[in-house]
């Protein structure tokens, strides 16, 4: 487990992803790992803590989720960008190496069978709530967060602290075309 990896509570779960950051999905299930790119991620509840992706049919990563009934949700960084460009873009059934490709490290939670993306900002592990409707239909799935952990470097507390990190840590902001954001300026009120 990576050093500067901390347990966030579940209460405090939603606020890793309140921000509206593209986040990586990533799923293992029968000896097979994926992660792709989504931007349509969302807290949904507190308690317990549910949050919604949504996962198109052609991926690789969705069929694993489906198979499996886990999955984790992690905020890459600013440094993670052409990983997340990559894993985002290229899909495991055309290229059996995405992984390698994009340089994708993965490591293990005690407790958790899932294939965790190293150095991310947060990192949500899920336990699938079926929903075959909105699965079907809109692509949409529900997650119950069953673990949350934070990078202390830039989420302690219970709060983001972008301001006072590495600009390398800021969360990633998906446009469109290639086109991504980093987390800006902090505004309090």
């Amino acid at each position: 487990m990576q050093s500067y990896l901390k347990e966030v509570p579940l209460e405090k779960a939603y606020r890793l992803i309140n921000h509206g950051p593209a986040v990586l999905v990533s799923a293992r299930h029968d000896g097979v790992d994926d992660v792709m790119a989504a931007s349509w991620a969302c807290a949904l509840d507190f308690a317990p803590p549910k949050l919604t992706v949504v996962l198109d049919k052609a991926t690789r990563t969705r069929a694993l989720v489906e198979a499996s009934g886990i999955f984790v949700i992690q905020v890459p960084t600013a440094a993670q960008l052409q990983l997340t460009h990559i894993v985002g873009t290229n899909s495991l059934a055309e290229m059996p190496d995405k992984l390698a490709r994009a340089g994708v490290e993965l490591f293990d939670v005690d407790g958790h069978d899932q294939p965790f993306v190293a150095d991310c900002a947060a990192w949500l592990a899920c336990r699938l709530v079926p929903e075959p409707h909105n699965q079907t239909a809109y692509d949409l799935f529900i997650g119950e967060v069953v673990g949350a952990w934070a990078d202390t470097r830039v989420f302690r507390d219970g709060h983001w602290h972008f301001q006072d990190a590495d600009p390398s840590l800021r969360s990633l902001h998906y446009i469109a075309g290639g086109q991504f954001y980093a987390i800006g300026e902090s505004l309090t009120v």
